[in-house]
C-alpha cells in the first residue's frame, strides 16, 4: 500500500478515504450509504468522484465481480500526516507550539486528554536526554 501520494485528497475524497479505512474495502453503493448518513450526497456522485480517485492513484478497484469493491491505496496515517504537515505550514508557519496552543486553548480539554499529553511531553524529552 502506498503512504505517500504527491496531491492532497480534496474534502470528498477525504470523507471517502475515511469510509474505506474505518471498513475497509468497500462497494461504492456501501460508502454512498455510509456518507449519506451525514450529508446529502447523489449515488453517481459518489461513483464518479471514486472513479476519480482511481484514477488518481488513491483507490484501487476489484472489478472482478458486477460490484466493483474499492480498497484504499493511500493509508490514513500517512494522509494524516501531510495534510497536518500541510496546515501547519500554511496556518501556523510551520509552528508545532502555536498549534497546540491554538487547539488547548479553543478546546476543552478533558483531564485525560491533558495526562496523555504531559505523558506524550515526558516520553518526547525522555528520547532527547
Amino acid at each position: 500500500m502506498s503512504t505517500e501520494h504527491p496531491q492532497k485528497p480534496t474534502e470528498s475524497e477525504l470523507e471517502i478515504l475515511q469510509v474505506l479505512w474505518q471498513n475497509g474495502p468497500s462497494t461504492v453503493r456501501f460508502v454512498h450509504e455510509e456518507l449519506s448518513k451525514t450529508k446529502e450526497a447523489g449515488y453517481t456522485t459518489t461513483l464518479k468522484i471514486m472513479q476519480i480517485m482511481a484514477e488518481k492513484g488513491m483507490v484501487e478497484p476489484d472489478k472482478s465481480s458486477r460490484s466493483h469493491v474499492y480498497r484504499p491505496l493511500l493509508t490514513e496515517e500517512a494522509t494524516q500526516r501531510k495534510l497536518l504537515d500541510r496546515f501547519l505550514d500554511t496556518t501556523f508557519r510551520g509552528s508545532a507550539m502555536k498549534l497546540v496552543m491554538q487547539a488547548l486553548g479553543n478546546h476543552q480539554t478533558s483531564p485525560e486528554e491533558l495526562d496523555e499529553i504531559r505523558n506524550l511531553l515526558d516520553k518526547l524529552e525522555g528520547g532527547k536526554k
